[in-house]
């Protein structure tokens, strides 16, 4: 039993440190939208602190792959868990003293801090056998059940202390959480050792890299499945307890449950990909995600904000799963860091387009302007499904 665990070590230490460490995406995402309105000089920059952290996320998956590929990945996720304790505490700090731009800063910096907390999912790859890659990886993202009872627990019981501005507690509690996170990696995390092969041993031009079909797929499905994600996602708390004046209660419920949906699906997701392929579980993961377009769109009330986020993270794991799971597949070991960073910062580069995007369209617009926007990526990633599926097909022909 005990030389059973130890092969996956790097698995149940990375599952636990994210249980805490993904705190900080829920906890911004909840109360971002809501804090910026309160300090923000405008309702229409009320989301940006979101949008930041999506862009600070986005700008740090090169540096983060780079940092670790010259220092080894645990030293890359001590150095990021460092830096979002300090963050979190800043956030803290400009909530306090009511300033908009530190806080906006703060997000920035939780941002980076994720683009690290996305490269345990590459760590665990590398630290099992190629075939056990999807079971592996949606137990990983079972780390977000925890989270999503922490992290909207933590921001809603401690948003109001006494002697402290509203939300001041939340962000303190959030620095609580990610110092669990780093004492974990402390530890208990170790550097695996990646075999490379003589033939894995030569690398590719980039140009080569991303020409394949499967890579353009997994790099598709994953930046719709954030991007959308991430769109209707900031956009809800804002639209639910902003505009449509539901309480901060309902609203945690909407989020905890989108969350939950999410991650649940981990407990089959990576069984599916195993018995039906990675092709048929991104086609039901896009068909989940027009789905809560369908159910969102009109003049929404709290169960179809409830139902069409669940549909929204059902849809999410589903799509970014198989596309992490296709992605492992359409690149040499050598060739690990460099894909790895080209997949996150066009993934995360689109999510932060969809987080942007939400508060824009949602104030000038409104709450269809925001599911009409996901419509155009949707519809992308099923011309990019016909093409693959055509290429499949016509390949195995010949």
């Amino acid at each position: 039993m005990y030389l059973k665990l130890k092969n996956y070590r790097t698995l149940i230490v990375l599952t636990l440190a994210q249980c805490f460490g993904q705190t900080a995406a829920l906890i911004l995402v909840l109360l971002g939208g809501i804090v910026g309105a309160s300090i923000a000089p405008s309702m229409d920059w009320a989301t940006l602190p979101i949008a930041l952290h999506i862009v600070g996320l986005a700008s740090a998956t090169i540096p983060a792959s780079y940092l670790m590929s010259q220092l080894g990945r645990k030293a890359g996720f001590l150095i990021a868990s460092a830096l979002s304790i300090v963050a979190s505490l800043l956030a803290a700090l400009s909530v306090y003293i009511e300033s908009f731009v530190l806080f906006c800063i703060a997000a920035f910096l939780i941002g980076n801090y994720i683009a690290f907390l996305k490269q345990y999912r590459f760590a665990v790859a590398e630290s099992v056998p190629k075939e056990q890659v999807p079971k592996c990886l949606s137990i990983l993202m079972l780390a977000g059940i925890g989270a999503a009872f922490l992290g909207p627990e933590v921001g809603r019981r401690f948003s109001v202390v006494s002697g402290l501005p509203n939300y001041v507690g939340s962000f303190l509690g959030l620095a609580t959480m990610l110092l669990v996170s780093f004492i974990i990696l402390l530890l208990f995390y170790r550097n695996t050792e990646v075999k490379i092969t003589a033939h894995e041993s030569v690398v590719r031009p980039l140009s080569e890299i991303v020409r394949q079909p499967a890579l353009i797929l997994a790099i598709a499905s994953a930046a719709v499945a954030y991007s959308v994600m991430s769109l209707v996602m900031t956009a809800t708390p804002l639209s639910m307890h902003e505009i449509d004046l539901h309480s901060l209660e309902n609203t945690t419920r909407v989020i905890q449950s989108h969350i939950l949906a999410m991650y649940v699906p981990s407990f089959f997701s990576g069984l599916l990909i195993s018995r039906f392929g990675v092709m048929r579980v991104i086609q039901v993961g896009l068909f989940f995600m027009v789905v809560c377009v369908i159910i969102g769109w009109g003049q929404p009330e709290f169960i179809h904000y409830w139902s069409s986020l669940i549909f929204l993270g059902i849809g999410w794991n589903f799509l970014f799963l198989g596309g992490t799971t296709l992605l492992t597949q359409s690149y040499r070991s050598s060739e690990r860091f460099k894909a790895q960073a080209v997949n996150d910062f066009l993934v995360f580069g689109m999510q932060a387009v969809g987080s942007l995007s939400a508060g824009v369209l949602l104030a000038n617009i409104g709450w269809n302007g925001v599911m009409g926007f996901a419509l155009p990526m949707l519809i992308l990633l099923a011309v990019v499904l016909i093409f693959s599926a055509a290429g499949k097909k016509s390949a195995s022909l010949n």
